[in-house]
């Protein structure tokens, strides 16, 4: 099989295979998975039917997260819910302003209070998903946890109010308060624990349990916990920036490794999967398209070195683009220091040292599709003594001579044997025994 028709049969499932891997993320689901907790005992002999609903959401705001937030709240039922809680831990978003200000808009208009809650201790609400909170009828923040850093505003400017009723040029624009200081400014209320945040709602039922020291309260009222399904929360993760970049890393790289081997196999399909899902991350996040630029040009010139079997220029060339690529991928949204070291110091250590040593594993016998090879005439591309670089049918190669007498740059070469991705040749003149002898005699 030639590397050509591998590479359409590459992009052939590819094709295929878009439409199992990204249709499930664009199409409209109900993203809702949820689950009633009951009361903690049976304590209350009539038990009311109102519930509070809790719904669990993390990372940026993406669109499944919007999804998610817009069918709770347009769903809601105020003859059967008494409130709605976001528990958020959320630090940005990927989606335009406009998709925002429809969440606010909904915030206003639900029936039902609106409450959210930073928690549990270490979560965060910082730029769109803290103006969010800042429109709701309630907030509450957990110790440890961290609210603000607000950004520009995703309504717009002829809106009647803003977040928490603060001015426009208020420092939570920029910055973040902790557990105390949010409560000292009125801005969210002490809820250590998310019983803390729903004892706070108002019509939320409690009593207190005396039969144990210390007495605890425990709750009345049903709560009910919604979270994404796993569908959902699956392109949730591809569509964070971590997850995005090294799949298509890994994508890229098991892609041009297929391309050295004598057919499609497992690394083809599972390269073609890796750099699907990565699309699908890469045009829901704020990427620069001269990042994807640059990492591809990066695989091209490691690719072409492990052609020659040695990294040379163009390895360098691509570590280079790797790494510019790689720090400059998204807009706004920085990657984690620890995954661009892994990414850049995994996909150059594995292009420019493991994929050689892999290939040369895999073709170490001199019949895997090059017996046509033997004979051909060539020429040297440096001077070979013994080991250097050939053309053979205007494609570079690594060569090493099978003579003691080194060959000049420019002297033609007949290739006289095969051993994985290195040529064996000798002088066009003066060989020791001409290459067909040769074969006859081994025969």
């Amino acid at each position: 099989m030639t590397r050509s028709f591998r590479f359409v049969v590459i992009a052939l499932l590819t094709l295929v295979g878009a439409a199992s891997f990204v249709g499930p993320a664009f199409a409209h689901e109900d993203h809702d998975h949820t689950e009633e907790q009951v009361p903690f005992n049976d304590l209350s002999t009539e038990r009311t039917p109102m519930v509070v609903d809790v719904v669990e959401l993390s990372g940026l705001i993406d669109p499944v997260m919007v999804n998610m937030m817009a069918d709770t709240l347009a769903n809601v039922n105020p003859e059967e819910t008494l409130a709605i809680i976001f528990q958020v831990n959320s630090t940005g978003s990927v989606v335009s302003d406009d998709e925002l200000f429809e969440l606010v808009v909904r915030i206003f208009e639900s029936e039902v209070p609106i409450s959210f809650w930073v928690g549990p201790s270490g979560s965060q609400a910082t730029g769109a998903m803290a103006q969010l909170a800042g429109f709701a009828h309630d907030v509450g923040i957990a110790p440890g946890a961290h609210l603000g850093a607000m950004g520009d505003p995703i309504y717009p400017s002829d809106w009647f109010t803003t977040p928490f009723g603060l001015p426009l040029n208020t420092d939570l624009v920029t910055d973040t308060v902790g557990y105390d200081e949010a409560a000292e400014r009125g801005i969210a209320r002490q809820s250590p624990v998310l019983l803390a945040q729903l004892v706070g709602i108002d019509g939320f039922e409690v009593i207190t349990d005396e039969t144990v020291s210390p007495p605890t309260l425990e709750p009345v009222t049903h709560t009910r916990f919604h979270k994404l399904d796993v569908v959902s929360e699956f392109f949730h993760t591809v569509a964070s920036p971590a997850v995005a970049y090294l799949l298509l890393l890994i994508g890229m790289g098991l892609l041009v490794f297929e391309l050295f081997t004598a057919g499609v196999g497992v690394a083809g399909v599972l390269g073609a999967s890796c750099f699907l899902l990565s699309t699908y991350g890469l045009g829901v996040l704020p990427t620069r398209w001269w990042g994807v630029a640059l990492l591809a040009v990066a695989f091209l010139g490691y690719a072409i070195d492990i052609q020659t079997g040695v990294p040379r220029a163009w390895t360098v060339i691509g570590t280079v683009a790797l790494v510019l690529g790689s720090l400059f991928l998204f807009d706004g949204t920085p990657i984690s220091w620890i995954t661009l070291l892994f990414g850049i110091v995994g996909a150059a250590t594995g292009m420019a040292a493991g994929m050689p040593a892999m290939v040369r594993t895999r073709f170490s016998t001199p019949t895997i599709g090059r017996e046509w090879m033997i004979g051909e005439m060539g020429e040297a591309v440096e001077a070979l003594g013994p080991n250097g670089t050939v053309t053979v049918r205007d494609a570079v190669w690594r060569a090493r001579t099978n003579r003691a007498t080194p060959i000049p740059v420019g002297a033609p070469i007949r290739v006289v044997g095969i051993e994985g991705l290195w040529l064996e040749v000798e002088p066009e003149e003066g060989g020791a025994r001409d290459h067909r002898e040769r074969s006859k005699n081994t025969q």
